[in-house]
């Protein structure tokens, strides 16, 4: 029986939104009373990944994607469902995120290696390997502030594939990595795939999605439209754009 190291059941999330600071003040101490405008970020979105799967996530801006990758971290709480989850999770969420600008990159790399619970001599054992992923030369000796966003992309990615995650989450960092360094990020989630990972992968980059993930997950608006093979999921993801986009451009006519 396959093991399943990722289980989203019923997840749900939502934001009140008050009309004045009063108003919000008022419901810390009347919850009948007061009334606020609930957003619905994410609505009952249930699956499940097993170890050694990718499961891709598609959908415009707005649908959804990043507010459940932080669920799935735990960096989020879900205000309905909850997440199961099974080994060591490296998040990839956002550009910079748990890099101190002020350290280098060095500095950084031995901070998130322990907060990822690394033991020191597992992080002096993994320092090379993460620098020589990462390919920064010697600006891994430098403060990260003095970093492109490509470099940001090389280093966060080169920490989160060496501190041996059985859990990777991936949201569109690599976006900003040139061509070659996106392809070589690419061949290595295939290759840790084969050792067991579960990935979840979120791109605007259908190809990016086909080549890497085997089933999909299409968000639009925090619901799940379509939950399966990723190509079906590609598919449907890019004709719903299509004719979102045509019905803008009547509209605009």
């Amino acid at each position: 029986m396959t093991e399943i190291a990722i289980r989203v059941q019923g997840v749900s999330k939502w934001f009140d939104r008050y009309a004045s600071p009063q108003e919000r003040f008022k419901r810390l101490f009347d919850r009948g009373d007061a009334s606020s405008d609930r957003f619905h970020a994410l609505r009952d979105v249930r699956f499940e990944v097993p170890k050694g799967a990718a499961l891709g996530l598609l959908g415009r801006n707005g649908a959804g994607k990043s507010t459940l990758m932080q669920i799935i971290a735990g960096t989020m709480q879900p205000s309905e469902g909850r997440v199961i989850t099974q080994g060591r999770i490296s998040p990839l969420l956002e550009l910079g995120t748990g890099f101190n600008p002020e350290y280098t990159g060095t500095e950084n790399v031995r901070l998130n290696a322990a907060v990822l619970g690394l033991s020191p001599s597992e992080i002096r054992r993994k320092e090379q390997e993460i620098a020589d992923f990462a390919d920064i030369g010697a600006f891994i000796d430098r403060p990260v502030k003095t970093y492109s966003s490509g470099m940001f992309a090389r280093l966060a990615f080169a920490v989160a594939i060496n501190v041996d995650p059985q859990i990777l989450l991936v949201d569109e960092i690599l976006a900003v990595g040139d061509m070659g360094f996106q392809q070589k990020c690419l061949n290595k989630l295939r290759e840790m795939r084969a050792q067991g990972l579960a990935l979840i992968f979120v791109s605007h980059s259908p190809d990016s999605v086909k080549s890497v993930c085997d089933k999909a997950v299409f968000l639009d608006h925090g619901q799940m439209i379509y939950a399966g093979d990723a190509d079906v999921a590609v598919d449907r993801y890019l004709s719903f754009m299509r004719e979102a986009m045509n019905a803008e451009q009547i509209k605009s006519d």
